[in-house]
């Protein structure tokens, strides 16, 4: 069995034309890499994200260096690529996303509960 986590989403290109292209991208998640997931885009380009960096941007914008990511409402959200090329935009439909997201949690290795030490009082009587 494998531990690689894989979903399979559409996503719309943003471009300048009149309307955004459906594209096939596939989200990648190996137990190797923890923190990273990989989204591999239309023409084969693999593009590694932190896993904390997409989980944020669930919830709300974040960049890192050429990387941003942001809601769109509550049902997309936006990855915006740039490169000395230029810039790329997918808006993605929310739900595979949190689905791909919550997998990966639930395979994840369990924290331990964080404990706090027992403290002992000493009384002193007069």
């Amino acid at each position: 069995m494998s531990l690689v986590i894989q979903e399979h989403a559409r996503a719309r290109l943003i471009t300048d034309g009149p309307d955004p292209r459906l594209v096939p991208v596939e989200l990648r998640h190996d137990p190797a890499e923890p923190q990273t997931v990989h989204v591999r885009l239309p023409g084969g380009v693999d593009q590694p994200l932190g896993l904390d960096l997409l989980e944020r941007g669930l919830r709300s914008p974040v960049a890192r260096g050429d990387i941003r990511i942001w809601p769109c409402g509550r049902a997309q959200l936006v990855l915006e690529l740039h490169s000395p090329d230029g810039v790329a935009v997918f808006q993605f439909d929310i739900a595979p996303l949190i689905r791909f997201v919550s997998r990966i949690r639930a395979r994840a290795p369990k924290r331990p509960a964080a404990t706090t030490p027992a403290t002992s009082a000493t009384v002193t009587r007069a």
